[in-house]
This record gives C-alpha cells, structure tokens and sequence, in this order.
C-alpha cells in the first residue's frame, strides 16, 4: 500500500531503509517527545523487521510507512496507522519527521494522508493521535488536519524516569 501527495510518497518500509530510518530514529531531538528512543542500530532492525512483517499481518492491523521526498527520493520520517479495534471501526495515527525538514509542511502532508486513507480507504470511523503539552509542531499537526483536541491526559507515559502528559486528538469519519 501506497500513498501519494503532492510533494512526498508513503511507502512501505524495505530492508534498504536501515540506514536512512536510523538516522532519524537514533537522534535524541526526533524522539524528545517519544516513550521509546532514542534507538540503537539494532532497536532500529527489530523496527524494520516488524515494519516489514506488517505488510503481510492477516487480516491486517498495521500499516507503517516510510515517508519519502519526491524531489530526491529522501527517507525523512516515517507515518502509521494501527486499527485499534476492527468491531467498532477505531483507529489511532502517529508520524516522525526529521529535524533537517520540520517547518516545511512535511508532517502536516504525511499525517493527513494517513488520516484521510484510514476515514476512507481503511473504513474507520475514528482515528486518534496523541502529543506531548509542550510539542507545538505536533499540536499545529494535528489541528490542521482537522482533527479535534478532545481531552488531557496526565501522567499518561513514563518517559526516560519522568512523568509526561499528553493531549488527545480524534476525527470522526463520515460513516455513522
């Protein structure tokens, strides 16, 4: 599965990624607000494994993509969708881009492709994603969108020995 905008691809990850995944995966500033990272070369492998394993998961449940500039075929993040639960059509969404290319629209274009693809093609009817209080590109991610800031939740992950909070946001799809 594929998925095109007009400036990158979504792609599924290949075992040629490692590097150029890595790269992203194992810098302290990406994974500032993540509960994992930053990761090793071989915490990066069982990533790509299990990216890889994904593509053949029946029925399926996961789709990680890597995110890819048209311009110059450059990995620069990577965008997932995982179905939650199948029996009430519920899904939840996240994504990474690189420091390099934040500021530049990349994450608002991946995560909305990810997003319109589980609403429509993946025939969810809710898909959430999650953020850190204090991450503001995400927190703009997200709104733009379109997707609704439904709530706070405290002390919600335990990251690297602290206590961190998240925002939680949704969008309905059309299906009722």
């Amino acid at each position: 599965m594929e998925l095109s905008t007009a400036r990158l691809l979504l792609r599924p990850f290949r075992a040629d990624d490692h590097a150029a995944l890595h790269v992203i995966a194992g810098d302290p500033q990406v994974v500032r607000w993540m509960d994992w990272g930053p990761n090793t070369p071989e915490e990066t492998g069982v990533f790509l494994t299990y990216a890889l394993a994904s593509e053949t998961e029946t029925p399926r449940r996961t789709w990680k993509f890597a995110v890819v500039r048209r311009a110059d075929q450059a990995l620069i993040g990577s965008a997932e969708l995982h179905l939650e639960s199948p029996e009430h059509r519920r899904g939840t969404m996240g994504y990474l881009i690189a420091p390099a290319v934040q500021g530049q629209g990349y994450a608002t274009e991946a995560a909305r492709a990810v997003l319109d693809f589980g609403l429509t093609g993946g025939g969810l009817h809710r898909i959430t994603a999650t953020c850190d209080p204090e991450n503001a590109g995400s927190v703009r991610v997200l709104e733009k969108i379109g997707m609704t800031r439904e709530g706070h939740l405290r002390d919600h992950f335990l990251i690297r020995g602290a206590w961190r909070d998240r925002l939680l946001y949704a969008k309905l799809g059309q299906l009722r």
